[in-house]
């Protein structure tokens, strides 16, 4: 049998952070102060700050402008019961930010939301968490601070003003790669198809189409990336890697069949 893997409270809430595509936003009813919670789509800042984008016609909207304390839940939707499935729960505030870097990160995550992104009424929020409560199974409960699920990215602008270039290559010209990250680091070896949609210092994103749907998963890097000739080497190295791996599996299928 083998060891355990130990168990790290900050990459599990990390990889939560930074899959999910939904989640349940938690706001304060205006003037009565009550609880109220709806279903929101969801995206990443490069810091991994969530973001939203919001109608004014609704309500948790107008419960936001009103107090903007709120918590967000994301959990892994794994199959059976979604009780057994690790989640974090996120407690901050947020607000209106016209950032374009917000609203283009939001976009590559829910293109779909091209289409009403520009009207009038609606708006990207930014969530500024200040502390995450996980649930990742029994005796995994943890309650952890900002610093430990948001990467600072001080030290990585120019990998920040890079990253939509560099997706935009890996998905024009390197799509092979993309496919063989998810199989060997994601360990989904029946990805049809995989198509990248962030890149920070500490990891990749990749939406995957899988034949029953599709799925968002996360693969760290072995180092925070110093810069975009880092990321270029760290994904060169890591396609080498995976291609060898998939090679010899092919080998060993043939030798065995």
């Amino acid at each position: 049998m083998k060891p355990e893997t130990a168990f790290d409270a900050q990459l599990a809430a990390k990889k939560l952070l930074r899959e999910g595509r939904s989640g349940a936003l938690a706001t304060l009813v205006a003037g009565s102060g009550d609880p109220y919670c709806s279903l929101v789509n969801v995206a990443t800042c490069a810091d991994g700050a969530p973001i939203l984008l919001l109608s004014r016609l609704a309500l948790h909207t107008r419960n936001i402008l009103a107090d903007p304390r709120v918590s967000l839940m994301l959990d892994e939707r794994k199959a059976g019961d979604p009780l057994e499935g690790a989640r974090v729960m996120l407690m901050g505030k947020a607000a209106a930010t016209e950032d374009p870097a917000a609203r283009a990160a939001y976009l590559r995550r829910q293109p779909e939301a091209e289409l009403f992104a520009g009207f009038g009424d609606f708006a990207f929020y930014r969530m500024a968490v200040e502390r995450a409560h996980l649930v990742a199974g029994f005796g995994r409960i943890v309650d952890l601070a900002a610093q430990d699920i948001l990467t600072d990215i001080k030290d990585a602008q120019a990998l920040v003003e890079a990253e939509a270039d560099a997706i935009a290559h890996m998905n024009a010209d390197h799509a092979d790669s993309n496919l063989m990250y998810v199989k060997v680091y994601g360990h989904l070896w029946g990805a049809i198809a995989v198509r990248m949609v962030t890149l920070d210092k500490d990891g990749m994103d990749l939406e995957v189409t899988i034949p029953d749907g599709t799925q968002r998963i996360r693969i760290p890097f072995d180092h925070h990336l110093d810069d975009e000739a880092d990321a270029q080497r760290t994904l060169v190295a890591m396609s080498r890697h995976a291609q060898a791996v998939i090679t010899r599996a092919g080998q060993q299928h043939s030798t065995t069949s």
